[in-house]
């Protein structure tokens, strides 16, 4: 029997200020209970043909559970770096042995009444086959870009995952 507990509340996380230095640690349960600000990286993973990984998360989710999102990815442990969580977050939920180093693109600070964390946006291309992790995600597709448009208002979204993409393309229109 699979476990019915959401996954990872007790993982330990960095707590951070509004300028993203460490001020202390926590478990991940009371981080989310208390609206602790930490960390988070989002990845968008690119087929060689440019589309889009696409999927939708469990409903064992901790946070956002059985909503789609654009991007893989997480909050980062103690100690961790983005660079660091970003590689192994791409490569655990894509389920790919050798990703290239995700490439960092920005970082922002999410902030909603529920929730805070600083996000960093990371951009990788997958070459080869992806497995992504059945208890992470229970259904993908690599789309093209204008599908995934189309999709946006169809769609439930992850909403830090919506800002992350929402902010993406504003971070490509100006470059």
């Amino acid at each position: 029997m699979v476990d019915e507990q959401p996954l990872s509340a007790d993982e330990i996380l960095d707590v951070v200020d509004e300028h993203d230095v460490v001020v202390g640690q926590a478990p991940r349960r009371e981080v989310y209970a208390n609206r602790l600000r930490h960390r988070a990286t989002f990845v968008l993973a690119r087929d060689p043909d440019g589309q889009i990984f696409v999927h939708r998360r469990t409903a064992r989710k901790l946070v956002f559970p059985s909503l789609y999102d654009m991007f893989v990815g997480g909050v980062l442990g103690a100690g961790e770096t983005y660079d660091a969580a970003a590689q192994r977050e791409a490569a655990e939920e894509l389920g790919v042995d050798g990703l290239a180093a995700p490439t960092p693109l920005f970082k922002f600070l999410y902030e909603t009444p529920a929730h805070t964390w600083w996000s960093a946006v990371y951009e990788v291309r997958v070459d080869g086959p992806v497995r992504p992790q059945p208890e992470e995600v229970d259904w993908y597709a690599f789309l093209p870009e204008d599908e995934l448009h189309r999709r946006l208002t169809e769609w439930e979204w992850v909403p830090d995952g919506f800002e992350a993409y929402r902010r993406l393309r504003e971070f490509r229109s100006q470059s």
